[in-house]
């Protein structure tokens, strides 16, 4: 037997396995680590964080992500480029966190790499009938795998695509896993450049899990910021506070037809962006508005499409009229640190009760790194829940393997 399928094998057959989850969002912060150690799998997955960490991204690396981030038409050398690149620079990355921590890499069993999104192109999008689902993240597993000297797990999202889903959101699967808790309906809200939630039931069926994008989160907020005062985000909504929230604008950034479709569904900056903010700006006629408004607006917007697609599901579920206090939404990302953002969804949504993840021992800015290494640990060790049949949640393993040597 080749000694790295060996070496795999062993770790697999594992009690525990320590598996290094990493996560670069559509907001190009920066690279979130977390090192976890996992014990089972499946429904008898547990999951400590033992060390997390973001690193931020240089401006010099914003840039040059930026010149192909969700753009039809780019330089192909530049993609070309970027793919090893980034997997150098993340693997640097680890290299430099697990010294900090005191971790040797030969402690480490697998790194999951979530990689850096570029371009999501699912046919809600795209519009082309002959064409399937798409998405593209970069960061080569190859060159993050020989970077570290540790096996690595990598293009998760292409599995998914393949099996009939949108690639994403791929949260639904490691929600399930770490999140559920019989006796408790509960809602996991992810809150980064996009926003998206995952509904788990109390009765712990995995076929009645359910997960899409609502719209927006931060995209367009930090998108405004950075070309208006060469900001990364808007820090504790100080300049969206001191607005007023336009209700034409409103209105008018409310109207695609995406906010109608049936779930799951997914989206990403290939549709929510600037161009999108000035359309809607032109055809109401506010071009002229204060940066505050627009920025109030933007945060309203993004918090009533989020409680309007929570409601929706809600709506459909035949024990939430009866019960409502039964569910709890867990949030995460960065929305969670908007104070007016989450205000409003308090506001929007007073009937149901808002915590943090970080209340089940996963730090919110942890939950997405953490959500590819259980992935990766599910690779190795699980894929046998059953999600059932229905669309966008495909019941299938995912993350393609890279080996150092």
């Amino acid at each position: 037997m080749n000694q790295n399928i060996e070496k795999l094998y062993a770790i697999a057959q594992r009690e525990e396995r320590i598996i290094i989850g990493l996560m670069s969002g559509t907001s190009m912060d920066g690279l979130d680590v977390a090192l976890c150690r996992f014990v089972g799998s499946g429904g008898d997955t547990n999951v400590k964080v033992e060390y997390f960490e973001t690193v931020p991204f240089t401006e010099d690396i914003k840039d040059e992500i930026r010149k192909v981030f969700a753009k039809k038409q780019i330089d192909f050398q530049q993609l070309c480029l970027l793919n090893p690149w980034i997997g150098n620079l993340h693997g640097q990355i680890v290299n430099d966190c697990l010294k900090k921590w005191g971790v040797a890499a030969t402690e480490v069993d697998v790194i999951a790499s979530h990689g850096q999104t570029v371009f999501h192109a699912p046919k809600i999008l795209h519009g082309l009938e002959k064409f399937p689902n798409a998405t593209l993240q970069i960061g080569d597993g190859d060159h993050l795998s020989m970077t570290t000297g540790i096996i690595t797990l990598s293009d998760f999202r292409q599995k998914h695509c393949a099996a009939g889903g949108e690639g994403a959101p791929l949260a639904v699967y490691g929600d399930y896993l770490i999140f559920s808790k019989r006796g408790e309906n509960r809602l996991l809200l992810n809150m980064g450049g996009i926003a998206n939630f995952t509904y788990l039931a109390a009765n712990l069926d995995a076929n009645e899990v359910f997960a899409t994008d609502t719209g927006p989160g931060n995209t367009l907020i930090d998108a405004y910021m950075k070309k208006h005062f060469d900001l990364p985000y808007d820090a504790d909504a100080r300049m969206a506070q001191q607005g007023t929230v336009n209700e034409v604008l409103l209105a008018a950034l409310k109207e695609d037809i995406f906010f109608s479709k049936p779930f799951p569904k997914t989206t990403g900056p290939e549709l929510f962006n600037l161009a999108y903010l000035a359309q809607a700006q032109e055809k109401t006629h506010t071009q002229s508005l204060p940066h505050t408004d627009v920025l109030a607006t933007l945060c309203r917007f993004s918090a009533e499409t989020i409680a309007e697609a929570i409601q929706k599901l809600l709506d459909s579920l035949p024990d939430y009229e009866d019960n409502p206090r039964s569910f709890t939404i867990f949030g995460s990302g960065g929305g969670v640190h908007n104070p007016l953002l989450m205000g409003w969804l308090e506001e929007l949504l007073p009937w149901l009760r808002f915590r943090k993840t970080d209340d089940c021992n996963i730090p919110g800015d942890a939950k997405e790194a953490v959500l590819f290494a259980t992935l990766a640990n599910e690779a190795l060790a699980g894929g046998r829940t059953d999600f059932g049949s229905r669309k966008g949640v495909p019941s299938v393993s995912m993350g393609k393997i890279s080996f150092p040597a």
